[in-house]
């Protein structure tokens, strides 16, 4: 277990435990979450505790060629019933983010300390937001970290359904014009591998990131 100081430094990804954590402590300044993200690096941790480190082997990730976008989903987009924005309240939606609730879970792992260096990140151009708004009202969204060629996805909500599928659908069309090669998911879950995300090897992943 690496502990991190003041110093601006990760450890080889490769370092990592089995379970995918590399290192504790740090801070989440600005410039420590840039180098963390551009090494294959995110933070996860709960309130009061200290800030863990990780990097997952296998990772989850979206090519964007592979996104799928199911019969019923295609109805429901085909409805326009849902209008979909880029970045234009990214504070709304990782406040939302860290209030939904989550079946399984008991609380968040977006502390307050996290939002608001998120923000800092919003504000400077590297995290960025997806709103889902029905009637003018936010239904949905997600947010992460933008690498330029790699989106790092960090976290949706949906307050109706499918908000969150819609979201993410629109971020990775957008993303495939863009010319972008993937969407980095971190971990599997089956939300997301029902929209076509697979997990490839760590080794696999970080080949993709320093490609750019």
């Amino acid at each position: 277990m690496y502990f991190l100081s003041e110093e601006l430094f990760f450890p080889p990804v490769s370092e990592a435990y089995p379970d995918g954590i590399l290192a504790i402590g740090g801070d989440l300044s600005a410039e420590r979450l840039q180098l963390a993200y551009k090494s294959g690096i995110f933070p996860w941790f709960e309130e009061d505790e200290p800030i863990y480190w990780w990097s997952p082997n296998p990772r989850m990730v979206l090519f964007l060629d592979e996104l799928v976008v199911s019969k019923s989903m295609r109805n429901v987009l085909n409805r326009n019933m849902l209008k979909v924005t880029f970045n234009e309240n990214f504070r709304e939606v990782i406040s939302n983010c860290q209030k939904i609730k989550r079946e399984g879970q008991n609380g968040t792992w977006i502390t307050n300390d996290m939002i608001e260096a998120y923000c800092k990140l919003n504000e400077i151009g590297i995290a960025k937001s997806v709103e889902v708004w029905q009637n003018e009202e936010l239904v949905g969204g997600l947010y992460g970290i933008d690498l330029g060629h790699i989106f790092c996805g960090e976290s949706m909500f949906s307050k109706v359904s499918n908000a969150s599928k819609v979201a993410f659908i629109g971020l990775a069309n957008q993303l495939k014009k863009d010319n972008y090669k993937l969407v980095d998911c971190q971990v599997y879950n089956e939300h997301l591998e029902s929209l076509g995300c697979r997990e490839i090897p760590r080794e696999d992943f970080m080949e993709i990131l320093k490609s750019n």
